[in-house]
């Protein structure tokens, strides 16, 4: 009888079982309803560990989810859906997960480790389940997917998925900007035959980008950004195809003192001096160089401002410009050197960018590095990390828990994913930087040894430059209109002044013959 008894104490052990998990379950999902978080995680946790019922485990698994994102702590949570989602489909929770982890990526804007984690998951086998989601999510996992196709090179691929967001979505204005890059980037397969109409796609994705207009609340996400780099990308699109007017144009476009305005004033410069507009070149970068962008990284800058004068036969402000040049970046070249190697480690290499102040680093280069985008996301990101770690550790409900214990080890794994894929950005810019400086003092000395040669040429041809010079006469530039007015720049930086300067010049080279002398200055 006893041994009978043994017998079916076995059989119903899962019985038992199961209807403890339930229970326990029922329990849970009662306290996530009534707000009850500090309760109800622990519970869903243990479910979740416990359960032998894949259907009960896998719910526990989903709110458990939910509850750290509605405790606030969306690292938590995007871990927790991603352990579904690598499940595989199959997981009773699959697709509520995947849309809880595209929420995570919104709110956390987690732009390398969800981005990576939903292209991998993004297979054949489950595109077909993945077209269920709600039109939003699916657009938001288009535009991700997209971005890490455009990163590896993947440009067809991207130009699918960019192109398959609906306008409707919040997400489509950016989509629509990096659809424009991605049809612009020369190695897009088909150039150079189709890049009439790769270039034509562009201009549309660019144009369709400045005519989303901004609501309360702004629909579109992070459109007053998004609209400034594509008025970069549309200067870049005509200043490749030549239209240097067109280009000027566009980086005009680009509003005063917003974070692209730096860029678009040197990129300017570069389109009005293929324009021949001199003058106006220098004008652009006169405000560059004004004393509130003094921590800008913008050594080609200074190249061009010595290439404009040199096209000009300005010798002595050709070897002003270069001498400015060296006095400034010289410096930081040296500075660089033990951290653009090979052997650079990746955490040391992110360190240098995190810290709030590092001047190990030249302090330009130091803000050129923190403003890239994608290391300011993982840096905001590791600062939700730390954030969560603190706060479960922390709390009373949850201090010294398995749940406690497991959810901050997963973050220590998250935070040291995320140094070192900061650390490889950073080493790959501090590369950047160093191989920039390198490269425009070759380019300074190229410079300066033509100048040499040229000056040699006018002293054997016995041309007296300055008498040349001293008989020409400076001209006021041209007014754009009646409601502009000229003042003498004197050394001076005014704040409404700047992005407006206009430069006239001299010509110190020897005209051709039938060439008449004019003055050199921006119209």
């Amino acid at each position: 009888m006893s041994r009978l008894l043994a017998l079916l104490a076995v059989a119903l052990a899962p019985l038992v079982a199961s209807a403890q998990d339930v229970s326990t379950y029922n329990r849970a999902l009662a306290a996530f309803n009534a707000g009850e978080l500090d309760t109800a995680a622990p519970l869903f946790f243990e479910t979740s560990e416990r359960a032998t019922d894949p259907e009960t485990k896998g719910k526990a698994e989903y709110y458990l989810g939910q509850t750290f994102a509605k405790k606030g702590l969306p690292v938590s949570a995007f871990v927790t859906y991603a352990a579904i989602i690598n499940a595989g489909p199959k997981h009773p929770s699959y697709l509520k997960a995947v849309e809880g982890l595209v929420d995570m990526q919104q709110q956390l804007d987690e732009q390398n480790l969800i981005p990576s984690l939903l292209n991998q998951a993004y297979t054949d086998e489950v595109r077909d389940q993945w077209v269920t989601l709600p039109r939003e999510v699916l657009a938001r996992i288009n535009y991700l997917v997209g971005t890490i196709s455009h990163r590896r090179g993947r440009f067809e691929e991207a130009r699918s998925l960019l192109g398959a967001v609906p306008p409707e979505s919040r997400i489509y204005a950016k989509a629509q900007y990096l659809l424009g890059i991605v049809l612009v980037d020369p190695r897009f397969p088909g150039r150079p035959g189709e890049a009439e109409s790769l270039d034509k796609a562009a201009l549309t994705a660019f144009q369709t980008v400045l005519s989303q207009k901004g609501e309360k609340g702004e629909r579109q996400l992070e459109l007053k950004e998004t609209r400034e780099l594509a008025m970069l990308g549309l200067g870049r699109l005509h200043y490749g195809r030549g239209e240097y007017k067109e280009a000027s144009e566009a980086y005009e476009r680009v509003p005063r003192y917003s974070r692209y305005w730096d860029q678009g004033l040197f990129e300017n410069g570069f389109a009005r001096f293929q324009n021949e507009d001199f003058g106006g070149a220098l004008g652009s970068l006169q405000a560059l160089h004004a004393t509130q962008f003094a921590g800008a990284f913008q050594p080609e800058s200074w190249i061009l401002k010595a290439t404009v004068y040199y096209y000009s036969c300005l010798f002595d402000e050709v070897k002003t410009t270069l001498a400015a040049y060296d006095e400034v970046y010289g410096p930081m070249a040296k500075q660089l050197e033990p951290f653009a190697g090979e052997d650079m480690e990746l955490i040391p290499a992110f360190n240098l960018v995190s810290a709030a102040e590092n001047r190990r680093l030249p302090r330009p280069v130091y803000l050129w590095l923190r403003n890239n985008e994608r290391i300011r996301e993982v840096m905001r990101v590791l600062s939700s990390v730390d954030e969560e770690k603190r706060v479960i550790s922390s709390s009373g409900a949850w201090k010294g828990s398995a749940l406690a214990t497991q959810t901050v080890a997963s973050l220590e794994d998250v935070r040291n994913t995320l140094l070192q894929v900061g650390g490889t950005l950073a080493r790959s810019r501090l590369r950047e930087a160093a191989d920039n400086l390198r490269t425009f003092s070759d380019q300074a000395e190229i410079i300066r040894v033509q100048t040499a040669l040229d000056q040699k040429d006018l002293l054997q041809a016995g041309v007296d430059q300055k008498t040349v010079l001293s008989r020409q006469s400076l001209y006021r530039p041209a007014m754009p209109g009646p409601a502009w007015n000229y003042w003498k720049f004197q050394g001076e930086f005014w704040i409404d002044e700047i992005g407006y300067y206009q430069y006239t010049l001299k010509r110190g080279c020897l005209a051709k013959p039938g060439e008449e002398r004019t003055e050199a200055g921006a119209q």
